[in-house]
């Protein structure tokens, strides 16, 4: 796949194929649209286009919402869509400029001038241009006039999946992970450096590994404790995970720390990835240590169980 910071970094090719959109977590949704694409593209013997955007357009046109969590990183995103067998990627850098664009100019200088799209393949309910004013019509329309193919997935052939990005959200932050999961199509997946913590859990024979995600717009599932697969050096472990306060040790703070099993290596600096599988239980508050201890080795005993 190959890859272009803006859409001036493109040479315009024969037979483009393209679709348009966030693509926020490459869900199964989205699958549909790419799937399509890639047909229609052998079809006449051209190539697939994804145009995505970064940052994220509601950060632009919304500057002051930071209630906005992503399920992907743009890195994470460049890796899903080349998973998914993608020839072109243009991400292009949305800007309030870039959002006055007039629907006409979008077609006319991006689609039809600077990619030189034979076809155009959208979701149903697709809008762009400025204040969204574009839809499918009017791209048939254009269509027409600039030679150029469009396609419309019908509601229905994403809808019989019921998903989108927003549910992802929604149910990731209810703590419905295997709900999440389905939707995606793969396990829910977050990376982090592995930083210094309190040692706490290396005291009652469960040392962690403390993550800090930095990148401020990814989304964390809910607080509590989960079944993961972890990503460390190219080498995949089974492990249990904690998000939350960490109340019986009256923190403040969230923190997310991973215990790996059958695991011991100095990782402090490493940037490793969490795989989500499956929600085990609520984060509780116990009286004494001996308390956690022993409820951890149950949460182990799940997660083996899960894992397997």
């Amino acid at each position: 796949m190959k890859i272009y910071s803006n859409i001036q970094e493109f040479t315009a090719i024969n037979n483009a194929v393209i679709t348009i959109g966030t693509f926020d977590g490459v869900h199964c949704g989205h699958k549909v649209i790419i799937e399509q694409l890639k047909k229609a593209a052998h079809q006449i013997g051209g190539e697939t286009v994804v145009l995505t955007f970064f940052p994220h357009p509601r950060m632009v046109v919304f500057p002051d919402d930071n209630d906005l969590k992503l399920l992907n990183t743009i890195e994470e995103r460049i890796f899903l869509l080349e998973k998914a067998g993608i020839n072109h990627l243009i991400i292009h850098p949305f800007s309030k400029e870039f959002s006055r664009l007039s629907a006409l100019d979008f077609v006319r200088d991006i689609l039809v001038n600077k990619i030189n799209a034979k076809k155009i393949i959208i979701g149903y309910d697709h809008r762009f241009g400025k204040n969204r004013a574009g839809n499918f019509e009017d791209l048939k329309d254009f269509g027409e006039t600039y030679d150029f193919e469009v396609e419309e997935i019908p509601a229905q052939d994403i809808q019989q999946i019921n998903i989108s990005s927003t549910k992802i959200r929604t149910s990731l932050l209810a703590g419905e992970i295997n709900a999440a999961n389905q939707f995606l199509g793969y396990n829910y997946f977050l990376s982090g450096k592995v930083v210094e913590g309190e040692k706490i859990g290396r005291k009652i024979g469960f040392p962690t590994a403390n993550i800090f995600v930095d990148n401020k717009y990814k989304l964390v599932p809910k607080n509590g404790v989960y079944a993961v697969k972890v990503d460390v050096k190219g080498i995949t472990y089974n492990g249990m995970l904690n998000i939350g306060n960490r109340p019986t040790l009256n923190g403040t703070n969230q923190t997310i720390e991973v215990n790996i099993f059958d695991f011991d290596e100095f990782i402090y600096g490493e940037h490793i990835t969490i795989h989500f599988v499956e929600r085990i239980r609520n984060e509780h508050h116990f009286e004494e240590l001996n308390q956690l201890k022993n409820q951890l080795t149950l949460d182990k005993v799940n997660s083996i169980q899960i894992l397997a």
